[in-house]
C-alpha cells in the first residue's frame, strides 16, 4: 500500500471518528439551546431566546438547595472512593493471597450488576440502618457505585510502574508509607486523579440509585431534574442540564490538561 493509499484510509477514518463523535455528543449539546428558549416548552429549534430559564434555576431554593446537595456529595464520594480504591488496587497489585481474584470480581461488580438491582438492596439496608436521605448514606451509595472507576485505572497504572524505584527508596532507608507517599503515589497521580474524576461524575449523574435513597429533605440534582421532568413542561430543566455538562466537561478538561503536561514533563 503506498503513501497515497494511506493517507486516504487515513483521512476516512478520521472522518468516520469525527461522524461517530457527533453523533454521540449530538444529543448532549441539543439541550443548550434548549436552554436559552425564549417559550416555555421544549419545541427545537427555539424561535426565540432567552435566559430566563438561568434565572428561574438560581432563584429557586430547591433547585439550588439539590445542586448544592449534589456537589457536597459529588465530593464526599471523591474522598472516600479515591482513598478506598486506591488502596485496594495497591492490594490487588503489591499481594499475592488466595481469592485475590474473588475480590477483585467483586470490587468491580458494580459495574456489570444492574443499578437497580444494588440500589434495591441498599434500600432495604439503609431502611433498617435509617440511612435513607441522609448525607452520609448517599455518599456510601454513590462510593458503591464509583469505586471500580477508581480501581480500573489506579491498578493499570501501578500494573506500569517499575518496581524497582520502591526496592531503590528501600534501599535508601525509605519504610512502606514513605515509598509510597514520596514515589509511588506521585508516579501514578495521573490514574489517581482520572479515577477521582469519575468517582465525581458517577456521584454526580446517578439517578437510580438517588431515586431510592433519597427524602423529600435531601434531593440531588440530578433526582430533582427527573421529578422537574414529569411535570413541569419549561425548559428549566434544560438550563440544570446544560449546568452539569458545562461542569463535568471542564472538569473533564482540567484533567486532561493536567494528565498532559505531566506527560510532557516525565
Amino acid at each position: 500500500m503506498n503513501k497515497t493509499s494511506t493517507r486516504v484510509w487515513q483521512s476516512l477514518l478520521a472522518v468516520f471518528c469525527a461522524l461517530v463523535a457527533l453523533w454521540l455528543v449530538a444529543p448532549s449539546l441539543v439541550v443548550i439551546p434548549l436552554s436559552l428558549s425564549d417559550k416555555p416548552s421544549f419545541a427545537f429549534p427555539p424561535t426565540g431566546w432567552s435566559t430566563r430559564w438561568y434565572s428561574n434555576f438560581f432563584d429557586d431554593p430547591s433547585w439550588l438547595d439539590a445542586l448544592t446537595a449534589s456537589l457536597k456529595v459529588g465530593l464526599l464520594v471523591v474522598v472516600v472512593a479515591t482513598v478506598s480504591g486506591t488502596a485496594a488496587a495497591v492490594a490487588l497489585t503489591r499481594s499475592a493471597f488466595r481469592g485475590r481474584q474473588a475480590l477483585r470480581a467483586v470490587l468491580l461488580a458494580p459495574m456489570i450488576v444492574p443499578v437497580i438491582v444494588v440500589a434495591i438492596g441498599l434500600y432495604a439496608l439503609f431502611l433498617k440502618a435509617q440511612l435513607l436521605g441522609t448525607t452520609f448514606g448517599f455518599v456510601v451509595a454513590h462510593s458503591v457505585l464509583a469505586l471500580p472507576f477508581v480501581v480500573i485505572p489506579v491498578t493499570a497504572s501501578l500494573q506500569g510502574f517499575d518496581r524497582r524505584l520502591e526496592n531503590a527508596a528501600a534501599i535508601c532507608g525509605a519504610n512502606r508509607w514513605a515509598t509510597f507517599r514520596q514515589v509511588t503515589l506521585p508516579l501514578v497521580a495521573p490514574g489517581v486523579l482520572s479515577g477521582a474524576l469519575f468517582a465525581f461524575v458517577t456521584s454526580f449523574d446517578e439517578v437510580v440509585m438517588s431515586l431510592f435513597i433519597q427524602s423529600p429533605y435531601l434531593q440531588t440534582l440530578p433526582v430533582k431534574m427527573y421529578a422537574s421532568v414529569t411535570r413541569d413542561t419549561d425548559p428549566t430543566i434544560a438550563a440544570a442540564a446544560t449546568l452539569i455538562l458545562a461542569l463535568t466537561t471542564v472538569a473533564t478538561l482540567a484533567a486532561t490538561l493536567y494528565i498532559a503536561r505531566r506527560n510532557r514533563v516525565r
